[in-house]
């Protein structure tokens, strides 16, 4: 069996269907994960299957969000290694979608990766949530979605994500099991920032949590770099 018939039945249990060329531009994408793991601290998942299911599938499993959103554009916070932000731009590439990275040589390779795969659809952002979404930090209420996997606690996330939303657009959060648990600590957080929890969605990887911005965030939020880890809204830090 090759690749492009694993990946094909690998996406079933996920309910998606990608054409050969999304397999073949996803895998290209794999290759230079995998290349650029060997210099820098990328991933842990070096089993190519496991890459699949655990990366691609899992990030790909925000699309009918996105859809649903009717999303014009799109940032991907604390993009890391490319996911959920890099394998979303290859299957959408009409969709302009911007990589947020504060550690310089990844977003280094984010920007040399988007341009490998020759995606004109990627802008790379480096710096910090807090920054970006400060009243003059150039990102306030700018994005239709926001996407986020393995960035933090629901409520230091919400304090990142949700200045960055336009009132009504949504944070689409790829979160674990303990996802209830998360939002029931992001009481106080979801009331502050003016957001409210749609229904989640279990995948075969994770869950997802979608989050609407439904008013104005107020001034003083985000607080400064580094202070929404440090003191939590309402004080949690559970994960």
């Amino acid at each position: 069996m090759d690749e492009r018939q694993q990946v094909h039945a690998l996406a079933k249990p996920f309910g998606l269907e990608l054409t050969d060329e999304d397999i073949d531009r996803l895998g290209h994408f794999l290759d230079l994960l995998e290349t650029a793991n060997q210099r820098m601290n990328l991933t842990r998942i070096t089993d190519r299957q496991e890459a699949w299911t655990r990366h691609v599938l899992d990030s790909l499993t925000l699309l009918p969000f996105i859809e649903a959103a009717g999303a014009t554009n799109l940032i991907d916070i604390g993009s890391g290694g490319g996911f959920p932000g890099l394998p979303l731009a290859l299957v959408c590439p009409e969709l302009p979608i911007t990589l947020l990275e504060a550690t310089g040589k990844k977003a280094r390779y984010l920007a040399e990766t988007a341009d490998a795969l020759g995606l004109t659809n990627i802008t790379v952002l480096c710096d910090r949530a807090e920054t970006l979404g400060a009243p003059d930090g150039g990102g306030r209420d700018a994005w239709d979605v926001v996407t986020a996997r393995a960035v933090g606690p629901m409520p230091v996330l919400l304090e990142l994500a949700m200045p960055l939303v336009q009132e009504g657009g949504w944070l689409l959060a790829i979160k674990g099991q303990r996802a209830a648990e998360e939002i029931e600590a992001a009481d106080t957080a979801l009331r502050v920032l003016r957001s409210e929890v749609e229904e989640m969605q279990r995948t075969p990887t994770g869950t997802i949590v979608p989050v609407r911005r439904c008013g104005s965030i107020p001034r003083p939020y985000p607080r400064r770099p580094g202070e929404p880890a440090r003191a939590p809204l309402g004080g949690s830090s559970k994960s």
